[in-house]
């Protein structure tokens, strides 16, 4: 089945989205990326799903496609901004969310539960205190980042000094996939992407805007967990055990407060699992969806 690109303005005036296909009358999945992702994220699963269900990946406000906000675009903006898409799908969705898009789908799932039937997470954004403050050249990036528009111009300098291509590998490799294992075509894709947003004013102030906002919320984190406390539907956790961005204590923790959650977690792989083993978690994801009837008879 042909990829085919739709701009969401038909829906939601601010949201780019990539219809992926699937069977007339399946249900729908969409997927949701991480901080600074995009719909190219779920390029190598979203082929594996299709067959019984209908997928779509968002580029949530100033990531992928999706122009930037005209304000910060914080992790509220981006659950606003999600939930006006999802009303545009014709029915409650499972949504798919890795890293920040998987904070966002819960709280998207936690204040509009008659949108989201199911929600799967692959490696979320999960509380995990003092784990930055471990790395001082980490900091030392994030403190530089934080002053209003310095961070915006070094971080604009930076992706101009190294490359397209060197900043598309060095995000591969702080989530631990190995560049050389993307397909050549995908990575052309998100090398060509990198170009694209360095020509639009405002992608790197919607970066680090939310990278901010994330950042709080994690800190501030009794309204994420309240969140997943009320969530009244089946939720899928699958958690890479070599993450180096959200340590996989994390996800154990959240696993043992939530029994009724699944809780699956992957030898050897890191934070975007759907890019680094795309039929592992695919094998995780449709017996899933089967077994809670995600699909509608028939």
């Amino acid at each position: 089945m042909t990829r085919r690109s739709v701009d969401a303005a038909q829906a939601s005036p601010a949201l780019h989205h990539v219809d992926f296909g699937g069977p007339p009358g399946a249900a729908t999945v969409v997927c949701v990326h991480g901080l600074g992702g995009s719909h190219l994220n779920w390029d190598l699963l979203a082929p594996l799903l299709r067959a019984r269900y209908r997928v779509l990946a968002v580029d949530l406000p100033g990531f992928g496609l999706s122009p930037p906000p005209r304000g910060p675009a914080t992790v509220r903006r981006n659950v606003d901004a999600l939930a006006g898409f999802l009303a545009s799908c014709g029915g409650p969705v499972t949504l798919v969310g890795n890293s920040m898009g998987g904070l966002v789908a819960v709280l998207v799932a936690a204040g509009h539960p008659d949108l989201v039937r199911a929600l799967a997470l692959l490696d979320p954004a999960l509380p995990a205190p003092g784990r930055l403050l471990r790395s001082p050249e980490a900091l030392a990036r994030v403190l530089a980042y934080a002053v209003p528009g310095g961070g915006e111009w070094l971080r604009r300098a930076r992706r101009r000094r190294i490359g397209a291509r060197a900043t598309v590998e060095g995000t591969l490799r702080l989530c631990g996939i190995d560049p050389d294992t993307v397909p050549p075509a995908l990575m052309a894709r998100s090398v060509a992407l990198v170009e694209h947003q360095d020509d639009v004013v405002g992608f790197d102030r919607a970066f680090l805007s939310a990278s901010r906002s994330l950042t709080w919320a994690m800190a501030r984190a009794h309204t994420y967990e309240s969140a997943m406390t009320a969530l009244q539907i089946p939720v899928l956790l699958v958690h890479g055990d070599r993450d180096g961005l959200v340590p996989v204590g994390a996800a154990r923790t959240v696993a043992r407060r939530h029994p009724d959650w699944r809780y699956v977690e992957l030898k050897d792989v890191g934070h975007v699992p759907q890019l680094q083993a795309p039929d592992e978690v695919a094998g995780l994801l449709l017996p899933w969806l089967d077994e809670i009837g995600a699909a509608p008879p028939g």
